[in-house]
């Protein structure tokens, strides 16, 4: 059975230009997870960082961050050779699908890894240094680190990790570990909210003001990541590339059930109670757990790594507030502690070596948090990060964007 070059490079072109879609949909579930996480009067910021974050990432991906990332003598200045066809085009090979496509499912990587660091700061920073970092995580820190990995470049010259025996399939270190890199860098130059933590060393909880909205986010980004696993397979116009997908999705699928399932259990073990939004973190954690090598398991395999990411996120997250590093949506434990449990889980079933994933890792993770820290720092001393105490008890809604999300119920407060 024959596909012709033709119809082969139509099929791979709407696939990840869909598959692109889909990603670009886990930026409303990244939106509606933080917003029902935080307190009311924090609401409206939250969401115009989200839509605003992903607006900078993606032009800072198209003026600079993709020709950083995959060579950009090829494209040239703000993508400018890359409407060419991609069968006949700059490449030495052709490709099998636009390299426009490729650019689109591309950006909206960039955007989630800068989304997962919004919900760490929630409540309690500045929007301008937010949006101030966004910039330089998406247009150069992100960019330099997916050269490395994906890009196929070397570190700095001394070394290639993709020689060494390092693989990520779609994600779990370059996109997911990288945004928790940033996000405790910048929480550790912002400090915890105010009253989160007692003298006494006590952890005071703060729920979020939205739970349905919340766990909508959560089916949004569960749907999504569907697209971010199923498109990085990069093609399915052949059967073998089609056969894949399918692994893929379903392996996806049985991750995040296994990682929701097992999150429950030890919550109700740990708290007597069956903690939704620890739930809701477990099916994220099964997802990012999955994300490095969904092709390679069997069903079962998959949902046990899920399952073990859906307990490892529990325990992180109990850890990090005994640390007193106050994340309000768990996502340092979610991207960050699970990413690295899926770059481990690699060389399980794939062809990864050990050492590669963990100098891998270390690469990724020393690189974004340094890089990261300099940049907070720097902001920090030209703008400030964070908002005044009087602000963060008001609501960074009123502070920052001057309306509520919920005016007829919290009267300016909650």
């Amino acid at each position: 059975m024959e596909t012709t070059f033709e119809l082969g490079y139509a099929l791979d072109t709407f696939y990840f230009l869909i598959c692109g879609a889909l990603v670009m949909w886990m930026a409303a579930g990244f939106a509606m997870l933080e917003a029902g996480l935080v307190r009311a009067k924090n609401t409206t910021e939250i969401l115009t960082k989200n839509i605003a974050l992903f607006a900078i990432a993606c032009t800072m991906y198209m003026i600079c961050g993709y020709g950083i990332m995959y060579g950009g003598g090829d494209w040239g200045p703000f993508l400018s050779g890359i409407m060419a066809d991609g069968a006949t085009g700059v490449a030495d090979e052709p490709a099998t699908y636009a390299p426009s496509a490729d650019f689109f499912f591309q950006v909206v990587f960039v955007a989630t890894a800068m989304s997962i660091v919004s919900g760490a700061v929630a409540e309690r920073m500045k929007l301008w240094a937010f949006l101030a970092f966004a910039v330089v995580m998406t247009g150069f820190i992100y960019p330099m680190e997916g050269a490395w990995t994906w890009g196929g470049a070397s570190v700095f010259g001394m070394y290639t990790l993709g020689d060494l025996g390092f693989s990520d399939f779609a994600g779990s270190g370059i996109v997911h570990m990288a945004g928790a890199a940033a996000a405790l860098a910048g929480v550790l130059v912002l400090g915890a909210r105010k009253g989160k933590y007692t003298a006494d060393g006590k952890v005071n909880a703060i729920p979020g003001a939205n739970l349905p909205l919340a766990t909508l986010g959560t089916f949004i980004l569960w749907m999504g990541w569907f697209g971010f696993n199923g498109g990085s397979v990069l093609a399915t116009a052949t059967v073998e590339s089609a056969n894949s997908v399918a692994v893929v999705f379903m392996n996806t699928n049985a991750a995040a059930a296994g990682g929701t399932i097992a999150a429950l259990i030890v919550a109700r073990i740990m708290f007597g109670k069956a903690d939704l939004t620890m739930a809701l973190n477990g099916a994220l954690a099964g997802l990012v757990a999955i994300t490095a090598e969904p092709s390679t398991p069997t069903p079962l395999t998959a949902t046990l790594f899920g399952a073990l990411g859906g307990i490892l996120v529990v325990f992180s997250i109990v850890t990090l507030d005994k640390l007193k590093i106050d994340d309000p949506v768990g996502a340092i434990s979610v991207h960050g502690v699970v990413g690295l449990l899926g770059l481990l889980l690699v060389p399980v079933t794939g062809s990864a070596t050990f050492s590669g994933q963990i100098i891998g890792a270390l690469t990724i993770f020393v690189w974004v948090f340094v890089t990261s820290l300099v940049a907070w720092l720097i902001i920090k001393a030209v703008i400030g990060v964070r908002v005044s105490e009087e602000e963060e008890f008001e609501g960074v809604d009123i502070s920052e964007c001057g309306l509520e999300a919920y005016p007829d119920f919290t009267g300016g407060r909650s």
